[in-house]
């Protein structure tokens, strides 16, 4: 399957009957700040908290019904997992969810609410283990990122930034294994080869600044990082083409300037987000993802999984 926008159109239409439209919000008390008109797409406020539901259903809504009876397991940092989970629930069929250590216990108690099964682990094993747990439940895995179902789906975020603002000139994304910005990015040069779609990743895990000037998806050493969603240490390989292909840029990202945007969406943007939403703006904020005054810029806001205790961190930040 080549992850088309033929696809990623089809994709909308599964899926549109249990994910909701996010909204697009003008957030015009950031523009001196950031230094464009900053625009958000808030998939913070998708059912789930996070745009991975739509991902998660496409691919789920796919299988047969014997694959739907035998269930669905995952390798999640948390957003993916619960997107899952809900989509396990909806449609009556068992889920577990295998969640690293660093994740924090929001995220799991979202996903126990929603009736799955959580394994933890360490965050260097998850995939091995859930491909065990599979293997002995028979049951179907559906990966975070590294599938053209998985992108298709995250690519009908692309499609609803178009259609709701067509004034956009540049999309900033978070990136991890790059399912959701391989999905955006190809949707997007698809219809509108003009708008700029650029990356950010946090600077403890740089795979795909690294993978990209070698050319190939390289494995990289993940160091501490408050982007707890955005954990993998290298590029998905049916991500990495459409991302080298359709990305215009890759931006690593300390934590430092992504905190500090984070505040800044929340104090004076009213939004709430976890911090690895805030990655885009921090970016910005250290000058390594270019934009102009009157450039209108979309910063896609993955996903609002975060609790009171996170934003303690807030206080000590600039």
């Amino acid at each position: 399957m080549a992850l088309t926008l033929e696809k990623i159109l089809a994709a909308r239409e599964r899926i549109a009957p249990y994910v909701i439209k996010t909204p697009l919000l003008r957030l015009s008390a950031l523009d001196p700040v950031f230094g464009c008109r900053v625009f958000a797409k808030a998939e913070c406020m998708q059912i789930t908290g996070a745009f991975k539901l739509r991902g998660a259903f496409n691919k789920v809504l796919q299988l047969s019904p014997e694959e739907l009876a035998a269930g669905v397991v995952a390798a999640s940092s948390g957003n993916h997992g619960r997107g899952l989970a809900y989509a396990a629930k909806t449609l009556g069929i068992p889920a577990t969810i295998v969640i690293p250590d660093t994740a924090p216990q929001l995220k799991v108690d979202n996903i126990l609410a929603l009736g799955a099964e959580v394994v933890r682990c360490g965050l260097a094993e998850r995939f091995d283990v859930a491909a065990r747990i599979a293997k002995e439940k028979g049951a179907v895995i559906v990966p975070p990122y590294n599938n053209e179902e998985i992108m298709a789906g995250q690519g009908t975020v692309g499609l609803e930034v178009l259609e709701q603002e067509p004034s956009i000139e540049k999309i900033v994304v978070p990136v991890s294994g790059g399912g959701l910005i391989g999905g955006i990015a190809a949707a997007v040069k698809a219809l509108r080869p003009d708008v700029a779609v650029w990356g950010a990743e946090p600077a403890a895990a740089p795979r795909y600044s690294v993978s990209l000037k070698e050319g190939k998806p390289t494995r990289i050493t993940v160091e501490k990082s408050f982007a707890d969603a955005l954990v993998a240490n290298m590029p998905g390989d049916v991500c990495f083409p459409y991302v080298a292909r359709n990305v215009d840029g890759v931006a690593a990202v300390t934590d430092e300037s992504m905190l500090r945007a984070h505040k800044r969406l929340l104090f004076e943007g009213k939004l709430l987000a976890e911090f690895s939403s805030a990655i885009g703006l921090g970016g910005v904020l250290e000058g390594k993802i270019p934009v102009r005054p009157d450039e209108n810029v979309c910063f896609v806001i993955s996903g609002g999984s975060i609790g009171p205790e996170q934003l303690d961190r807030l206080k000590s930040v600039q």
